[in-house]
């Protein structure tokens, strides 16, 4: 699995670059100048151009960790960042088959992310170098990195990575001719990938089990799966993925035997291969394209495209891959009777295939073998490599692995139907329960206006009795204020009448008086008396 991955959709490529170019030399903070370089070199293709990118990513984050100015936070992130530029380092190494530059820029790399505190970027790392120890045909130290990457990544939580590790380690099983073993991994994987949408993932595990479904001669099946695959890093803008599943596809007409069908997947594949600078799978192509003009029996093409594949697979020291095109090369001899030619050829492949223990080609390179010693006369070393071929074919393709297939086929079709059904299921118990809960509502809406109508009605029935006492009240009350306004006006008259004998008898004491005092004149006439 590659350290870092492209997401981008096909059209929008070209433009998310540029954006990022354009951003980098602006005044942003180290933080997201560490990022922009990052998704710079995720989202370059170019050999010759991002590892530029990671050059400056590296050399940027190694004088940025040494700041006594940085923040916890800060920090972290700076070393995040250099440990993920040394394993682009190791990722590119490996690519070019400098195993050991690959192995010291990993261990680097994890290092720094065991003193960050980085678990997740450790499986990561780990994982990286387990894929180094695959390619080298160590399959025990292999799954034994695997091993710590998935306990790491179990212990995180990290779904996406979990997959890929089991990926890996299903890859393995599958080349040692555990198909039990490799498709139970597998299904895992898929699960997980489902469950976080991982469609780069899924892809990728589609291709397996399309491998699988090959190398037990289920070509409908595998046609299938290669096509689910295609269908996704499609909608994704894989391109390298697009690439992969192009080749597999073509490798199914072949065997099919619709030649040129396979040519025109094989010629896709190719171009797609060569715009993404995707070696292994160019050796891979080629060596392909030589076996469909190998089967039209035009030997000069067929050698011409085997050998590009093998000074390919040689660069980059793929030994599988190298095993294989020995073995094309072989055959093409063989078919031309250059015996002495062919012999060198096959027995390298055979010592490459036992070093790495696969039986596929293990099978197919004794199968030559076989033939080679039947047409050199020599039936000994015929029939020993003949019972080879066997051993291996049936240790490959024995009735436990298609039942094992078969098994694994149908416990996941099962468990992603009875997936479907527990959430069907749970959708009608929702809506069962929320129409329930919908009646519920009704019926307590009901009750509630019940209760109002009846509490209603009550205070109206309070209110009126309330009223007529109050009416009651008042007519007690007008009647004593009507009862004590006819003792008011009695008194009244009374008073009116006392009042009026006292103003008579006033007047009449007054009349008394007046009638005793003598008037002006006899007052003027006393005065002139006394005056005498």
């Amino acid at each position: 699995m590659l350290f870092f991955s492209v997401s981008c959709t096909l059209h929008a490529q070209s433009s998310y670059l540029d954006s990022l170019l354009k951003e980098l030399p602006k005044p942003h903070h180290d933080t997201v100048k560490c990022e922009i370089l990052s998704l710079l070199i995720e989202s370059e293709y170019n050999e010759n151009i991002w590892p530029v990118y990671n050059d400056s990513l590296k050399k940027l984050t190694e004088k940025l960790i040494k700041r006594d100015k940085n923040s916890n936070r800060e920090l972290f992130l700076f070393q995040k960042y250099y440990a993920d530029a040394l394993n682009n380092i190791g990722f590119l190494a490996n690519r070019h088959g400098d195993i050991p530059k690959a192995l010291e820029y990993f261990h680097k790399a994890l290092k720094t992310q065991e003193n960050n505190g980085d678990r997740k970027g450790s499986a990561n790392s780990i994982n990286n170098i387990a894929s180094v120890y695959q390619s080298k045909g160590n399959v025990n130290k292999a799954l034994e990195y695997y091993t710590k990457s998935l306990r790491i990544r179990e212990e995180v939580a990290d779904k996406k990575g979990i997959a890929i590790t089991l990926s890996n380690i299903a890859d393995i099983f599958s080349n040692q001719g555990n198909i039990p073993k490799a498709l139970e991994y597998y299904n895992q994987c898929l699960k997980l990938q489902e469950e976080v949408g991982d469609k780069e993932g899924l892809a990728v595990s589609y291709i397996n089990s399309g491998v699988i479904y090959k190398g037990q001669g289920e070509i409908t099946k595998a046609l299938e799966y290669y096509n689910k695959a295609l269908a996704l890093q499609k909608e994704i803008g894989d391109k390298k993925g697009i690439a992969v599943s192009y080749n597999n596809i073509g490798t199914l007409y072949k065997n099919k035997s619709e030649n040129l069908k396979a040519l025109e997947f094989f010629e896709m594949a190719l171009k797609a291969m060569e715009a993404v600078d995707e070696k292994k799978g160019i050796a891979s192509t080629l060596n392909n394209i030589g076996s469909v003009y190998f089967d039209l029996k035009d030997y000069s093409k067929a050698t011409e495209y085997k050998t590009l594949s093998l000074k390919l697979r040689e660069e980059i020291k793929d030994k599988k891959g190298t095993a294989i095109a020995l073995l094309g090369l072989g055959t093409i001899h063989e078919a031309q009777n250059n015996h002495s030619k062919a012999l060198p050829l096959l027995n390298r492949s055979m010592e490459l295939s036992k070093e790495l223990g696969f039986p596929e080609n293990i099978k197919n390179v004794a199968l030559a073998l076989s033939k080679h010693y039947k047409a050199s006369s020599d039936p000994k070393k015929a029939l020993e490599n003949y019972e080879l071929f066997i051993l291996m074919r049936d240790s490959l393709s024995n009735e436990q692995n298609r039942k094992a297939s078969i098994r694994s086929q149908l416990k996941y079709e099962y468990e992603k139907q009875a997936a479907a059904d527990s959430v069907a299921h749970a959708k009608d118990s929702e809506i069962k329960n929320a129409e329930l809960a919908k009646q519920k509502a009704e019926i307590k809406a009901k009750k509630n206006q019940q209760y109002a109508l009846f509490g209603g009605l009550g205070l109206v029935c309070l209110f009126g009795v309330f009223m007529f006492n109050r009416y009651k009240i008042t007519q007690k009350q007008k009647e004593i204020i009507e009862g004590q306004k006819e003792i008011v006006e009695e008194q009244k008259q009374l008073v009116e009448e006392k009042q009026k004998e006292i103003l008579d008898s006033i007047h009449y004491a007054k009349r008394i008086q007046l009638a005793q005092i003598p008037n002006e004149k006899q007052v003027e006439k006393m005065i002139a008396k006394l005056k005498r």
